[in-house]
């Protein structure tokens, strides 16, 4: 498996886990069924009926997460082979590119689902803008740090 793909793997996989279970505990304490939450991510492409398919939406859900980390970490393994120096600062391209990865999901992919449309509370977003820094951004620029750019 050569270096780039290693760290898409790693880094897509940490991102997923971590980010996962974070959100599952961040809605777990505001009262949010862990079913509840993946099938949200499943109402992305299949909109209000995922509330009413059970698990099956849910594990859904969870396959589409994963499928979302990997594609956000290939992009930045992308970039770091055409600007290394990204992997080399993972400690301030990482935080930031989980800035990114946030605004264009809240801003571009979310509005453009078939989520149904809810309010978020100021809380929820900080604590999401941070999940997203240190979970999302923070491991895929290790990973793209320790396994593409083997030193």
């Amino acid at each position: 498996m050569t270096g780039a793909l290693q760290a898409i793997v790693w880094g897509g996989g940490a991102c997923a886990i971590l980010d996962g279970v974070a959100a599952t505990v961040q809605f777990g304490l505001m009262g949010i069924k862990p079913l509840r939450v993946w099938q949200g991510i499943a109402s992305g492409l299949l909109g209000e009926r995922a509330f009413r398919q059970g698990w099956g939406s849910a594990v859904f859900g969870l396959l589409l997460h994963f499928t979302i980390a990997m594609v956000v970490a290939t992009v930045f393994v992308e970039g770091c082979l055409r600007v290394p120096f990204l992997a080399r600062v993972y400690w301030i391209a990482g935080p930031l590119y989980g800035v990114a990865v946030f605004l264009v999901m809240n801003l571009v992919v979310i509005p453009l689902s078939s989520r149904p449309k809810r309010p978020a509370s100021s809380h929820v977003i900080i604590v999401q803008l941070m999940i997203h820094i240190l979970f999302v951004g923070l491991p895929i620029a290790l990973a793209a740090n320790r396994f593409a750019f083997v030193k």
